[in-house]
């Protein structure tokens, strides 16, 4: 009864999330448009327990203290709160993508974090619940509760602020092409880049046009347009990093290698090739492009200096109980 299993997917936001009008419930600036990630996966145990004297994470195998403990307990403190119970718990969690290197990392943990930890006390939430909850530890985790494309609102209050499905996994075969230029983990993560956002001139901006991109992105994906989609999502992935090197103090995620492939893939669409990039906060990129040129994109990719691998990622579905952990 005190144990469960959840898988879920990372996401790559279309349309970003960056800054928040309430830090203690993430409350975001703006609504996002996100793709769930296929491949790209967090699997997380939760098991509570009354001989349990403290709550325990081990996160890839290797125990955690400090503030990713902290984080871990104060979410599960919202899950005990609405099950009426204080057990502790023992979190075990995998991914089987780089942690923490602005690949979302934090979006599939805390949704899988939250399914397996209401799973365990006897919560049956809808999924709306179950998103709205899992925004509280990470304010992405609520877009890798639904599956497939999905549209996060900024909403009011805790219950108005969640994420839905727009578009299922199969509606639209777009692959991403994570391209990798760096594993580390980031020195400033981003719930402390969020807290940033306001100190920028051009936010302001960015959020008061978020609207007219979120139309022009949810249009793309419901009529499959890829060139209006390559369109919108690099100009908001560049208005947020503009934010970011605008903050006090700036956060400058950039590595050379980064701007290179920015460059080459705008040089490639011209040239017949679709294929459009996003950034999340970090150095990676993520190409988006369609299935019939994922082999000569990927080959092209990996030639590039500085890259380190190519994961590929199609569209992924929601969060959800994992019967045997050990598949």
């Amino acid at each position: 009864m005190y144990t469960a299993t959840a898988r879920s997917c990372s996401n790559i936001a279309f349309i970003k999330y960056w800054g928040n009008r309430n830090d203690t419930l993430r409350l975001p600036a703006n609504g996002s448009i996100s793709m769930n990630l296929s491949g790209l996966e967090t699997v997380t145990t939760v098991r509570f327990s009354e001989e349990l004297t403290s709550d325990t994470l081990s996160l890839n195998g290797q125990s955690q203290t400090g503030e990713a403990l902290r984080r871990a307990s104060r979410h599960l403190d919202h899950i005990r709160h609405l099950a009426g119970v204080n057990l502790h718990a023992e979190v075990v969690s995998h991914n089987n993508f780089p942690t923490g290197a602005g690949i979302a990392s934090s979006a599939s943990a805390f949704a899988a974090l939250t399914v397996a930890s209401c799973a365990a006390l006897g919560l049956d939430l809808a999924e709306r619940e179950l998103s709205a909850l899992a925004r509280l530890g990470s304010g992405s985790a609520c877009r890798s509760v639904p599956g497939g494309y999905v549209e996060w609102y900024s909403g009011e209050d805790h219950a108005s602020s969640y994420a839905e499905t727009i578009a299922p996994p199969d509606h639209w075969e777009l692959l991403d092409l994570v391209t990798i230029v760096s594993g580390e983990h980031k020195a400033i993560g981003s719930t402390s880049g969020h807290s940033l956002a306001s100190t920028s001139p051009l936010q302001t901006a960015r959020v008061e046009d978020t609207p007219r991109r979120l139309k022009q992105c949810r249009d793309a994906i419901l009529r499959r347009d890829f060139e209006l989609l390559a369109e919108v999502i690099e100009q908001d992935a560049l208005m947020m990093h503009a934010v970011m090197m605008t903050s006090h103090p700036p956060l400058l995620y950039w590595l050379p290698a980064t701007l290179q492939l920015i460059q080459l893939i705008r040089r490639w669409r011209a040239d017949g090739i679709p294929a459009c990039f996003t950034i999340d906060a970090g150095p990676n990129v993520h190409v988006i492009t369609l299935p019939p040129h994922h082999e000569q994109l990927e080959q092209l990719l990996r030639q590039v200096d500085g890259v380190q691998t190519v994961l590929t990622a199609s569209p992924g579905g929601p969060a959800c109980l994992v019967s045997n952990p050990a598949e």
